[in-house]
């Protein structure tokens, strides 16, 4: 059970470290299924997408430990994880995950509030009189 590839994904402030095992498609969090840790379906099908790309869904057992973020943000961290490590195991299959986007580490964060303003951007209300 030693044999696995260690990967990490990152997402907004959620970090994702995952290990890709050979098994029959499980998928652990936080030592939680992935089905309870995630119970939205649109969170599990962004979890499974680089695997249902690559036809894989079965091959990998997967265990991840998900910090940081939310539920959004720790499902897409550990999407790229999956991703990163699946192009470690077989670097052909970059030429099938880059163009969906699953490679590239989406740099979106939050932006920080300004003095002087409401939040990052929005102003507090202008009164002419």
């Amino acid at each position: 059970m030693s044999d696995f590839t260690y990967s990490t994904g990152k997402r907004k402030n959620a970090i994702s470290r995952t290990r890709l095992y050979a098994g029959t498609g499980q998928i652990t969090v936080n030592g939680r299924p992935f089905e309870d840790y995630f119970p939205r379906k649109t969170l599990q099908m962004v979890v499974q997408q680089p695997l249902k790309l690559v036809k894989m869904l079965d091959r990998f057992d997967i265990k991840a430990t998900c910090s940081g973020g939310g539920v959004s943000g720790q499902a897409e961290a550990l999407r790229h994880g999956i991703s990163r490590a699946l192009c470690v195991i077989d670097p052909d299959l970059r030429a099938i995950l880059k163009p969906a986007g699953l490679m590239t580490r989406d740099a979106r964060k939050k932006e920080r509030k300004k003095y002087g303003l409401r939040g990052a951007r929005a102003s507090f209300q202008f009164s002419k009189r």
